[in-house]
């Protein structure tokens, strides 16, 4: 399964979630029953995976942790939050580079309409 077929599954899966729960929980909730929900779907889910940062001789161990990584091909960044900064846009794009992943789902559950809350970011993709 590529990063696009992916993406519709969990993009899918949030829609569902989003319609059932409502915004406004903690993002912990969503990342559990999300992971949860993808698991179900057949794909493999790391929470909160130390991702290493490499720079020039010096690796830091626990750079940063994806909230989620699915199939070890796509990231999900979540948030539970009124507005997407832009900033939180440029952590998702920062964390694929480091991670030579090629997609990333940034997915804010606080927004009153889901889709208005998923933001894709792409890294050569």
């Amino acid at each position: 399964m590529n990063e696009n077929e992916l993406a519709k599954i969990i993009v899918d899966k949030a829609f569902q979630i989003h319609k059932d729960m409502g915004p406004g929980l903690l993002e912990s909730v969503y990342e559990i029953i999300l992971s949860k929900e993808l698991e179900k779907a057949g794909l493999t889910i790391e929470c909160q995976k130390p991702i290493p940062i490499k720079y020039n001789e010096y690796e830091i161990d626990n750079g940063f942790k994806a909230d989620i990584v699915v199939n070890n091909l796509v990231i999900i960044e979540l948030k539970s939050i009124e507005t997407i900064a832009p900033v939180h846009k440029k952590q998702l794009l920062t964390y694929l580079k480091l991670s030579n992943k090629k997609l990333g789902l940034l997915i804010n559950f606080g927004e009153n309409l889901i889709k208005d809350g998923i933001h894709r970011m792409v890294n050569n993709l």
